[in-house]
């Protein structure tokens, strides 16, 4: 099932949001100092690609620079591309076929905004952190 919903995902939405994070990767690693900030957002858009089976988890060693990292990255990147989720989940939602990719996309939202001092996981595997 989880393969169904990834590649439908990646027809509706998948492809698009990942791009969106792929161009802010590129446009972060060009600017050397922001390479922490590209390298985040290429793992995002792994996620973005194929979401369902996996699922986010706070980091235990994530600290001081997470936090200071997150506010740049909202206010540089992270409310654009939470705003593309939101805007393409509200736009799935209004189908009832879409209304789980909306959700997903709902879920995304949190790791947009806040990529550094999260880590991406198996579902099965939350349980052990």
């Amino acid at each position: 099932m989880r393969t169904l919903l990834n590649v439908l995902w990646l027809v509706l939405a998948g492809f698009w949001m990942a791009m969106g994070y792929v161009v802010a990767g590129v446009i972060c690693c060009i600017l050397i100092i922001t390479i922490p900030f590209g390298i985040a957002s290429f793992r995002i858009a792994g996620f973005a690609l194929w979401p369902f089976g996996r699922t986010t988890v706070p980091r235990r060693d994530a600290g001081a620079g997470s936090l200071i990292g997150n506010i740049i990255w909202i206010v540089f990147a992270g409310w654009w591309l939470a705003l593309g989720h939101l805007v393409t989940g509200v736009l799935l939602c209004i189908t009832i076929i879409g209304i789980p990719f909306g959700i997903a996309n709902f879920k995304l939202i949190p790791i947009s905004l806040t990529p550094l001092g999260m880590e991406i996981v198996p579902s099965d595997r939350t349980a052990t952190f």
